[in-house]
């Protein structure tokens, strides 16, 4: 089978592709003083990553743990060698000291209320530092393993909330107390509260993409542009496009339902609102088909004002709310500009076939109205040559 001839086959290859891009979105991340890490993983919440080189030779690790944060707040990142969770983590809090610095402390967590306060953990550091640039807190250290273990439990957390100069206490919903899993620093394999839900924004992420803002324009462009090189060709290729659409982007809206359902506390009130407005607004377009008139039934015109209308205002709507997705699930910015890249070009096919179309239509009416003319001198000559013929005949 010849995969292009196969829409379908080709979207799960997108899909395929894209999630897996978005998780190791990590691969782009870029440290001071030329440091290098080997392996890395995309975390699951708060925007964060780990870095890491392993060194079996003496059961230690270099870390650089980063995660998004403003210039005022806090992070921290924890082994946990007992357990999961918070209680038992052997934890590093990155925040800015007294003289606007970063600094870390290593605070062992033994309640739901600790005090943080530099100290030892139960494993040896060797070293430990952070820094703050662009929006994004990394704590760097080099560390043992504890047991010499390279599977580990691992906890991670963010907070605005200080009391006497230090981190005191973070949001208690959503992925702030979800932000744990386990880590295996030899195969690079990672589980968390987390794992599958994240696959499920990807998923989310690239069916809104491929059917709202990438199918839906197609199938737009089809119906303004190739009715003029291809009646009645391009109805059918309208409608499928449009209808492949509408099923990829249901499924997009059904995982959006999903993540909606699973994240207490967290909500993203406009981009679900425009997500609702869309997704009545095209089941309405596809039931409107149903009614569509008859192109010469007087209520014709206001059944296509409506379309175009509804039609183009779903596609304006799809691309915002795409954009505000890129915004929360935050993948490597080669995606975005990837997108971007896909609808300007689009809106440049757009432009040149406006105008060539614009062309081929005038050039026709020219030659309808020569035409008329000619058939119209034609009929004037043959009527005088006839009157002609008949006054001779008297």
């Amino acid at each position: 089978m010849n995969i292009l001839k196969s829409p379908f086959l080709i979207l799960l290859l997108l899909l395929t592709f894209f999630s897996q891009s978005l998780a190791e979105n990590c691969l782009s991340d870029t440290f001071s003083n030329s440091r290098v890490f080997s392996s890395c993983n995309s975390l699951s919440r708060l925007s964060a990553a780990i870095h890491w080189n392993y060194h079996p030779s003496n059961g230690t690790i270099d870390i650089a743990y980063r995660a998004s944060q403003s210039s005022t707040g806090w992070v921290a990142w924890a082994l946990n060698p007992t357990s999961h969770g918070m209680i038992g983590a052997q934890a590093f809090f990155a925040f800015p000291g007294s003289n606007g610095s970063m600094v870390v402390y290593l605070t062992g967590i033994s309640s739901y209320a600790p005090v943080v306060q530099d100290g030892n953990l139960n494993f040896t550091v060797y070293s430990k530092e952070a820094e703050y640039s662009n929006g994004y807190m990394t704590i760097y250290a080099t560390l043992e393993l504890p047991g010499n273990s390279t599977t580990v439990n691992q906890v991670w957390e963010a907070g605005i909330i200080f009391n006497n100069g230090v981190p005191s206490g973070h949001a208690l919903t959503g992925d702030n107390i979800l932000s744990y899993g386990s880590i295996d620093f030899l195969s690079g394999a990672t589980s968390s509260s987390g794992s599958s839900r994240q696959h499920r924004k990807n998923t989310h992420g690239v069916l809104s993409a491929v059917s709202w803002g990438i199918l839906m324009p197609i199938g737009a462009i089809t119906a303004r542009y190739l009715k003029v090189f291809a009646n009645p060709a391009w109805f059918y290729l309208h409608v499928a496009c449009q209808c492949s659409a509408y099923i990829v982007g249901v499924a997009g809206w059904g995982t959006g339902l999903k993540l909606g359902s699973e994240s207490s506390g967290v909500t993203y009130h406009s981009h679900r609102n425009i997500a609702i407005i869309l997704f009545c607004l095209a089941t309405l377009q596809v039931f409107a088909l149903l009614l569509r008139p008859n192109k010469d039934h007087k209520y014709r015109i206001y059944w296509n004002a409506y379309h175009y209308l509804v039609g183009y205002t779903v596609i304006v709507l799809s691309i915002i709310n795409i954009f505000k997705g890129f915004d929360i699930l935050d993948p490597a910015k080669g995606w975005k500009n990837a997108y971007i890249a896909i609808i300007a070009t689009l809106g440049g096919i757009a432009l040149v076939l406006e105008a060539v179309t614009w062309v081929v239509v005038l050039k026709r009416k020219d030659r309808i109205s020569t035409d008329k003319s000619l058939n119209g001198a034609n009929a004037l000559h043959s009527n005088g040559h006839m009157q002609s013929q008949n006054h001779q005949g008297v």
